[in-house]
C-alpha cells in the first residue's frame, strides 16, 4: 500500500496485469504469471507497477505458486524489491562512462561501435553518431594494425581479456593517435559475452618520448652496437665512433661479424649472435673489434635480443665495455701462480710439464729446469700408479675434470709423497684445450692417519662396508666378512649394488647411496645382501656420508645389524594386511606410500608397484584437500592419532573416491616413529548421498534450518533464506536463540532445543524468528534430533511452514467468537471446557475462569433434563 498508493479495498478483486500494469509491458507479466500458474516459479523478474499517483516503479520479482493444504495452484504470490533506485543508478553509470576523462569505447560481437564517451569523441574527432555500429577495425585503424586489433578483440569476445594493448586510431582529421587500452569483455547479466569495452590513455606523447630514449642511446658514454636480423649493423652510437674509429656512414648496413671481426672469432661472435637471434641472451661476451686503424681491442659485451612492440625479434644489441687492459692484467695473474704458497704443477696434451711453481719446486726438490718438458707420469709417477694418473690426466684433456684426486710424486731425494689434487682443464682464449693444470696439498701425513681409522674399523664387532663415489666396495670389516662369507678380496672393488643386492633390491639400495653419495643420509635403512652361500641376509643400516678434510663428499659407510629372524616376522603381518578385506595404505616420514594392500588396489586402480614411495598427498590428493590431509600426516606423525577422518583420494581412472580413515602413528621396536598407517572404509557413495540430502535441503520450499549442540546455525536453507531475509552468510555460526529469538520467547524455544538434544523431539512447535527487517515470524516446526553416523547427537533440524498469516487468521476468529452476541462453548476431547465466550459468561454468570478446564456435562448440565443450567 505504502508504495502503489492504493488501498487493500481498491485492489482486491482487480485484474493485476490489465489495471496496473504499463501496456507495453502486460504481455510479458501475464506470461510469468501463467507459468506461475503451471507450477513453473520465476526468480528476479523486473516486474513494473504504477502507482495511484500514475508513477511507475520497477519492481524486482520472485513469482511463486500458491498451493493449496491438497497442492492444487490456488494463485500465485510474489516477494519483490523496489529497484526504481538501482536502475536510475544505472543509468548514472552510463552518464558518468560518457563523462569520463579517459577514452572509453566499445564493440558488439560483430565488432560494431556501441561505446563511444565524450572524451573519445574529443580525442578522435567523431560524433557518436559518426561512429556508432560501424566496424571499429575496418573504418578506424590503419591497415599495418587491423588484423593485430581483430585478434585483441577475438580473444576478448573468447572471454580472454588484454591489458595494455597499443591501439592506434585514426582522428578525423587523418592524424594517428596512439591509444594504451585495457580490453575488457562485456557480459549481460546472465554472463553471456555482448561485446568488448576499452578504457584508454593516449600515449602519442610516449612515443615521441621513446625517440629521445633513441637519442641518449647515441650520446650514452659506453660503446652501444647493434645488428639486424640479416646481422648488418643498424646501430652504432657515438662512443662506439670513438672508440673503433668508424663513422655511422662507414658501418651502417655492413655485416658486423665479415667486415669488423678477426677471422679467428668470427665463428664465435656469429655463434652468440645467433642464439640471441633465437632469444637465448649472452651476458659478459668477449667480443673482438678491429679499429680502423687496423688495432684490435677486446670488447666484454652483453649481447641482448631486441624485439618490436608485438615482441617480434628484429636483431641484437650491445651494450659493452673495452677491457683490453683487464687482458693484460691478466697476465699478471699468471705471475701470482708462480708465488703461491700451494704446489701448483700441469701438463701439456701431450703429457709433458709446463707449469711448476716455487711451491711445488721446494714440495718434490726439482727445480724448474729439471721438469720442464719432461713427461710427468713417467718419470715422477711410480709404476703402480701411473695407469690411474694417466687416466685423469686424459680425462681432464677430454674436458672431465678430477677433485680430489689422490696423486703420489716422488721426491728429488726419492721419499713418495702424497698429493690431494684437483686436475682442472686448461683452455685458449678460444675455448680449445691445452693441457691440464693442478691445484695441490701435501696428504702424507693424513694418509698414515687414515691407516689408523681403518684397522679400529676392521676390528669392530658390528658388520661395516662401505663404497666409494662409483659404488664399489672399499671398506668391509671382519665382522661383514663373519657374516655374508665373503673375503676382503671377493669384494674390494666390486660394484655393491649390482653383485650382492638382489634385483628387486637394487634399485632402491642404489638410491639411498646415491643421495648419501649427494650428503643426505639414511638412517635405519633395511639393506639386503647376499651372503656367498647363496642366502640373503636382511641388514639394518645406517648410511653414511664418507667426507675427506675438505668436506669433499668421497663415498658412503653403513654400520649394520643382521635383522633378518625380524624381517620374517614383520612379513608374516604384512601378509596379514595385504590380505585384509578394508582398503589399508601408509606413508613413512616423508610422506611416500609404504603400504598399499590388495583392498586399497581394487578401490583406487593402482597397483603397489605405482605407488608405492610416490608422496600420497602430492600425487593422489586433491589440490583443495592437500593442505588438510597433509596436517592430519603431520599429526600422526607427532603422535596424534585422527579417527574417522574423511581422506580423498585419486584413481588411476580420475575419479575422486572418499575414505573414511582411523590416521594412526606407526613406531619401530625403539618406539620411534617411522610413519602413519590408515584402516579405511570407501564412503564415496554415502558422501554423494549426503549431498544429494544436502541439496533437497537447500532447495526445498519449507523452510528448513537447524543448530548445533551449542545453538549456533548450521543450516539455512534457500526457502529460510527468502523467508526471514537473512543471507546464509550472516546466520551460520550465529546463536539462534540468542539472535534471532525475542527475549520472551527465548526460554520456551531453549527448551524445545535442549530437549531435542536429549532425544526428545517436539511436532507442530510454534516457533517465531525475527526477519532482518525486524518482523516476526510464526513458524510451526517439527524439531528433530540430528544424530551421527554412530547414533551420538550432533544437533537439531526442523522443518517448517511460515503460520505468521495463519495465527493472525486464527486470533482474529478469537476475537470474532468472544465478543459474539450469541453464547459459544466448546469442549476438548475430554469434554473439558476450552471456549466460553462473553455472552456466554453473562448468559450463564460463570466467568471464564470458573469453567475453563472443568467437565461441562458433570459440572453444567442436569441429569435428569439433559440441559443447560442456564
Amino acid at each position: 500500500m505504502r508504495l502503489v498508493g492504493y488501498t487493500i479495498s481498491e485492489v482486491m478483486g482487480k485484474n493485476l496485469v490489465q489495471e496496473f500494469i504499463t501496456k507495453e509491458y502486460r504481455a510479458a507479466v501475464k506470461a510469468v504469471l501463467d507459468k506461475a500458474l503451471r507450477g513453473k516459479e520465476t526468480a528476479n523478474f523486473e516486474f513494473p507497477l504504477i502507482t495511484k499517483n500514475g508513477v511507475r516503479i520497477e519492481v524486482l520479482l520472485n513469482a511463486t505458486t500458491r498451493r493449496d493444504e491438497q497442492g492444487n495452484v490456488i494463485g500465485v504470490v510474489g516477494i519483490g524489491q523496489d529497484i526504481t533506485a538501482r536502475l536510475a543508478q544505472e543509468r548514472e553509470y552510463s552518464k558518468l562512462i560518457d563523462s569520463a576523462n579517459a577514452p572509453i569505447f566499445g564493440v558488439d560481437t560483430l565488432g560494431r561501435v556501441n561505446v563511444w564517451n565524450q572524451c573519445a569523441r574529443k580525442l578522435v574527432g567523431y560524433s557518436t553518431a559518426e561512429v556508432m555500429g560501424y566496424s571499429l577495425v575496418k573504418e578506424f585503424i590503419t591497415k599495418d594494425y587491423q588484423a593485430s586489433v581483430q585478434a585483441v578483440l577475438d580473444k576478448a569476445l573468447d572471454g580472454v581479456e588484454t591489458a595494455n594493448f597499443e591501439f592506434p586510431l585514426i582522428t578525423k582529421a587523418g592524424a594517428r593517435i596512439e591509444v594504451l587500452l585495457n580490453a575488457t569483455t562485456r557480459r549481460n547479466e546472465h554472463g553471456k559475452v555482448i561485446g568488448v569495452v576499452g578504457i584508454g590513455q593516449d600515449i602519442t606523447a610516449r612515443l615521441a618520448q621513446e625517440r629521445e630514449y633513441s637519442k641518449l642511446i647515441d650520446n650514452a658514454n659506453a660503446p652501444i652496437f647493434g645488428v639486424d636480423t640479416q646481422g648488418r649493423v643498424n646501430v652504432w652510437n657515438q662512443c662506439a665512433m670513438k672508440l673503433v674509429g668508424y663513422s655511422l656512414d662507414e658501418v651502417m648496413g655492413k655485416n658486423l661479424v665479415q667486415e669488423f671481426i678477426t677471422k679467428e672469432y668470427r665463428a664465435a661472435v656469429k655463434t652468440v649472435l645467433d642464439e640471441a637471434m633465437t632469444g637465448n641472451e649472452t651476458a659478459n661476451f668477449e667480443f673482438p673489434l678491429i679499429t680502423k686503424h687496423g688495432i684490435r681491442i677486446e670488447v666484454l659485451l652483453n649481447a641482448t635480443t631486441r624485439r618490436d612492440e608485438q615482441g617480434n625479434i628484429i636483431g641484437v644489441v650491445g651494450i659493452g665495455q673495452d677491457i683490453t687492459g683487464r687482458i693484460a692484467q691478466e697476465r699478471e695473474y699468471s705471475k701470482l701462480i708462480d708465488t703461491a704458497n700451494a704446489p701448483i704443477f700441469g701438463v701439456d696434451t701431450k703429457g709433458s710439464v709446463n707449469v711448476w711453481n716455487q711451491c711445488a719446486r721446494k714440495l718434490v726438490g726439482y727445480n724448474t729446469d729439471e721438469v720442464m718438458g719432461k713427461n710427468l707420469v713417467e718419470e715422477f709417477i711410480t709404476e703402480d700408479y701411473q695407469a690411474s694418473v694417466q687416466a685423469v690426466l686424459d680425462r681432464a684433456l677430454h674436458g672431465e675434470e678430477t677433485a680430489n684426486f689422490e696423486f703420489p710424486l716422488i721426491t728429488k731425494a726419492g721419499a713418495r709423497i702424497e698429493i690431494l689434487l684437483n686436475a682442472t682443464t686448461r683452455r685458449d682464449e678460444h675455448g680449445n684445450i691445452i693441457g691440464v693444470v693442478g691445484i695441490g696439498q701435501d696428504i702424507t701425513f693424513r694418509i698414515a692417519q687414515e691407516r689408523e681409522y681403518s684397522n679400529l674399523i676392521n676390528n669392530a664387532n658390528a658388520p661395516i662396508f662401505g663404497v666409494d663415489n662409483e659404488g664399489m666396495v672399499n671398506v668391509w670389516n671382519q665382522c661383514a666378512m663373519n657374516l655374508v662369507g665373503y673375503s676382503t678380496e671377493e669384494v674390494m672393488g666390486h660394484r655393491l649394488v649390482e653383485e650382492f643386492i638382489t634385483k628387486d633390491y637394487q634399485a632402491s639400495v642404489q638410491t639411498v647411496l646415491d643421495k648419501a653419495l649427494d650428503g643426505v643420509e639414511t638412517a635405519n635403512f633395511e639393506f639386503p645382501l647376499m651372503t656367498k652361500a647363496g642366502v640373503r641376509l636382511e641388514v639394518l643400516l645406517n648410511a653414511t656420508t664418507r667426507r675427506d678434510e675438505q668436506g669433499n663428499i668421497i663415498g658412503v659407510v653403513g654400520i649394520g645389524q643382521d635383522i633378518t629372524g625380524r624381517i620374517a616376522q614383520e612379513r608374516e603381518y604384512s601378509k596379514l594386511i595385504d590380505s585384509a578385506n578394508a582398503p589399508i595404505f601408509g606413508v613413512d616420514n616423508e610422506g611416500k606410500v609404504t603400504i598399499w594392500n590388495q583392498c586399497a588396489v581394487k578401490s583406487v586402480g593402482y597397483s603397489s608397484e605405482e605407488v608405492m614411495g610416490k608422496n600420497l598427498v602430492q600425487q593422489f590428493i586433491t589440490p583443495e584437500h592437500r593442505a588438510r590431509v597433509q596436517s592430519v600426516i603431520d599429526q600422526a606423525l607427532a603422535g596424534e592419532e585422527t579417527a574417522n577422518f574423511e581422506f580423498p583420494l585419486i584413481t588411476k581412472a580420475g575419479a575422486r573416491i572418499e575414505v573414511l580413515l582411523n590416521a594412526t602413528t606407526r613406531r619401530d621396536e625403539q618406539g620411534s616413529i617411522i610413519g602413519v598407517v590408515g584402516i579405511g572404509q570407501d564412503i564415496t557413495g554415502r558422501l554423494a548421498q549426503e549431498r544429494e540430502y544436502t541439496r533437497l535441503i537447500d532447495t526445498a520450499n519449507a523452510p528448513i534450518f537447524g543448530v548445533d549442540i551449542h545453538g549456533r546455525v548450521n543450516v539455512w536453507n534457500q526457502c529460510a533464506v527468502r523467508l526471514s531475509g537473512y543471507p546464509s552468510e550472516e546466520v551460520m555460526g550465529h546463536y539462534l536463540v540468542r539472535e534471532f529469538i525475542r527475549m520472551e520467547h527465548q526460554e520456551k524455544v531453549q527448551g524445545v532445543l535442549d530437549q531435542a538434544l536429549h532425544g526428545e523431539e517436539t511436532a507442530n512447535f510454534d516457533f517465531p524468528l525475527m526477519t532482518k527487517g525486524k518482523n516476526r515470524l510464526e513458524v510451526l516446526l517439527n524439531a528433530t534430533t540430528r544424530r551421527d553416523e554412530q547414533g551420538n547427537i550432533i544437533g537439531v533440524v526442523g522443518i517448517g511452514q511460515d503460520i505468521t498469516e495463519r495465527i493472525a487468521q486464527e486470533r482474529e476468529f478469537s476475537k470474532l467468537i468472544d465478543s459474539a452476541n450469541a453464547p459459544i462453548f466448546g469442549v476438548d476431547t475430554d469434554g473439558k471446557v476450552n471456549v466460553w465466550n462473553q455472552c456466554a459468561s453473562t448468559l450463564t454468570g460463570f466467568s471464564t475462569a470458573d469453567v475453563f478446564g472443568r467437565k461441562l456435562v458433570e459440572d453444567f448440565v442436569s441429569a435428569e433434563r439433559v440441559c443447560l443450567i442456564f
